[in-house]
């Protein structure tokens, strides 16, 4: 195929347009797929025409720069990107590349991992303490991002080590259930929503102000060496073991996925391929692809580099799962702060093994960037395996006579007028009265988390509203079985149900009747942590902007939020009411006295009769830590049935496992 120079020059400024986009911006326009398939062709050209490269091409640097904002800082040695395909056989190639460079035959192991889809950053200890945290950046130069990633508990600020130098690299990622939470905070509070998980990630550890980095559920999984000075290791997974040893954290971490695995030959590694992309749709986090490494890390010393990338690994990307379908609408959705939503309503397509027939749009910016039609063709997938999102539009395939979309100025339920603070990016229905609001309030309220009133479903909801029998929170405790009979489709027995799930609901913690009232910001972390420090609803009520701002975690805008509402004289009087209906369970607060476990360090593993996360909340309760990995630092393991690594490791290190009845034993 023959290409002229003015293509080669348009291609190259289109990628690095992109790769501006991607990782300075962290705002892609192209999905992974289309962008490899850009840089293949680059490739191509200048492998068929060497004398257009130039020392400006994406291929002769490594992607990616620094950004003014911080600091730079220079890698001790380079941070590298990985050669990649969308093709298993390509497997195939790669182990005989690696033969005819060795000029071997003879086997070779390779360590296989799942290739997370995150941000990429190394973690340098010096003498066993955190000294600093970098960014890819160009390669060389990396973004010094250090006060963030210190907010990060995932990353232990001190390791077993007096190594001079212990550089980890790995990524920096968002599991797909914080990333929805972290969305939904975002639309309430009129804030731009992220796009993926992985914008998400980085966006969040590019923050200048790492106060709201803190706030953000950053993970780090490590999976690579930097420099180390002081320590020998002989192979990957070797390394990967002292690092979860060390208390770093390691994709191993996921007992219940068999995550990581040693393969003897190409075979092994496509059916190991195989395997994660069939599971890849249940694990917690978004992956794109695998990485495939020679173990040996003698081997990947004599195979070296080529070009931007290492000779000794390569990266097998899944084709990411989308549809093709038609927008037939966009309707408006009022949330139960008021919150202005566009949906697209399409025509159901598959994507993924779920059907999709629903796609939120998030706000007008987002349609006019996307210039989103009604009757458009569109390109959708799930954001995280979570989210449906529109990815693009067809425009080739629009109909003349489509008209840009432009949200209604007035709310949708109550025609009331709406309002949009500056600098936000959602439009918000600020009438009391509106009954969209008051549907989403009352199922938020009655939601698990919540007051939990399992039987009252949100049709129900929506009907009792419709019929005026709720109007606020406290009507719910008033609903009587012939209203319930009266209703479409309930019967005699559903109506008992509902009404015996109201009255178990009376009974509720005083951290889950705060984060049930929905006052903006107020999450269940920040409920919680009201609740510790008010021990009841009309102390709340009495509070103080002084006094909330001094409060850990809650800032400006959450003490504003909180003093709207409790100084709104219709919120005081449901507060009172509710308090005659509720019986309000107040945890007592466990004094240093009656901390049994303080100092200690308690992994748990395995399956118990109750949550583990239930488990390490009593440990950290009760003066403990409860780290996801066991280390020479840990001081029982407390194992369940079926637990496996942990436990493996606690005894190659001596540790003292626990059952069940001893740690009992233990705490009383």
């Amino acid at each position: 195929m023959k290409f002229t120079e003015i293509e080669y020059g348009k291609l190259k400024d289109e990628i690095i347009a992109n790769d501006r986009l991607y990782y300075v911006l962290d705002a892609p326009v192209i999905s992974d797929f289309d962008y490899d398939q850009l840089y293949k062709r680059l490739q191509l050209m200048e492998k068929e025409n060497p004398k257009w490269v130039s020392s400006d091409s994406p291929t002769q640097r490594i992607t990616g720069q620094a950004l003014d904002a911080f600091e730079k800082r220079a890698h001790r040695h380079p941070m590298l990107s990985l050669q990649n395909s969308y093709n298993a056989d390509d497997i195939f190639e790669f182990d005989q590349r690696l033969k005819r460079a060795l000029k071997s035959e003879e086997m070779i192991e390779y360590y296989c991992e799942p290739k997370l889809d995150g941000l990429a950053l190394e973690v340098v200890y010096e003498k066993g303490t955190f000294s600093h945290a970098l960014t890819r950046g160009d390669g060389q130069v990396g973004e010094d991002v250090s006060l963030n990633v210190k907010t990060m508990r995932s990353i232990p600020l001190s390791i077993e080590s007096d190594y001079e130098v212990f550089e980890v690299r790995g990524e920096v990622i968002m599991l797909k259930q914080d990333f929805k939470k972290l969305n939904e905070f975002q639309e309430e509070s009129g804030a731009s929503v992220f796009a993926n998980p992985r914008n998400a990630a980085a966006g969040s550890l590019r923050q200048l102000d790492s106060k709201i980095a803190a706030q953000r559920p950053l993970r780090y999984f490590a999976y690579a060496q930097g420099v180390f000075e002081g320590v020998n290791y002989n192979y990957q997974n070797q390394m990967i073991a002292a690092f979860q040893q060390q208390g770093l954290p390691v994709l191993d971490d996921f007992q219940e996925f068999n995550l990581t695995r040693l393969c003897k030959s190409p075979e092994e590694v496509v059916e190991y391929y195989n395997y994660i992309g069939s599971i890849r749709h249940e694990l917690p986090f978004d992956i794109d692809g695998v990485v495939v490494k020679v173990n040996d890390l003698k081997l990947q010393e004599v195979l070296g580099f080529v070009a931007r990338s290492p000779r000794w690994a390569t990266s097998v990307k899944y084709e990411p799962e989308q549809g093709e379908t038609t927008i037939n609408d966009i309707v408006i959705q009022v949330g139960r702060t008021g919150a202005i939503t566009p949906v697209a309503v399409m025509e159901p397509v598959n994507v993924g093994g779920v059907n999709i027939s629903n796609a939120t749009l998030h706000n007008q910016d987002e349609i006019d960037r996307k210039d989103v039609r009604i009757g458009d063709h569109v390109i959708v997938q799930r954001a995280g395996d979570v989210i449906p999102e529109v990815v693009k539009v067809l425009e080739e395939k629009r109909s003349k006579d489509t008209k840009p979309y432009f949200i209604p100025k007035n709310c949708p339920i109550c025609d009331h007028e709406t309002f949009q603070g500056e600098g936000e990016a959602k439009a918000f229905c600020v009438n009391p009265f509106c009954t969209g609001t008051l549907k989403e309030s009352l199922k938020h309220f009655v939601s698990r988390k919540a007051i939990n009133v399992d039987k009252l479903g949100d049709k129900i909801i929506e009907q009792l509203v419709d019929l005026k029998l709720v109007e606020k929170f406290s009507d719910i405790y008033a609903l009587t079985k012939e209203q319930f009979l009266s209703m479409e489709r309930q019967g005699e027995k559903s109506s008992e149900n509902i009404l015996n799930s109201i009255e178990k609901s009376r009974h509720v913690k005083l951290k889950n009747l705060i984060f049930a009232l929905g006052i903006r910001y107020v999450g269940e972390q920040t409920a919680s942590i009201l609740a510790d420090e008010f021990g009841s609803l009309s102390a709340l009520l009495k509070a103080e902007y002084d006094s909330l701002v001094e409060v850990k975690d809650i800032g400006p805008k959450v003490a504003e939020s909180i003093i709207g509402m409790v100084q709104d004289k219709e919120f005081q009087e449901e507060i009172l009411i509710l308090e005659e209906l509720l019986k309000i369970k107040v945890e007592a607060k466990i004094d240093s006295s009656e901390q049994k476990l303080k100092g200690l360090s308690i992994v748990v593993t395995g399956t118990f009769d109750l949550p583990r996360n239930d488990i390490k909340a009593e440990i950290i309760k009760l003066g403990g830590k409860s780290p996801g990995s066991v280390s020479a630092k840990t001081d029982y393991v407390l194992a369940g049935e079926s637990a496996g690594s942990k436990l493996k490791k606690a005894e190659e290190l001596g540790v003292k496992v626990l059952s069940w009845d001893a740690y009992m034993k233990l705490i009383y």
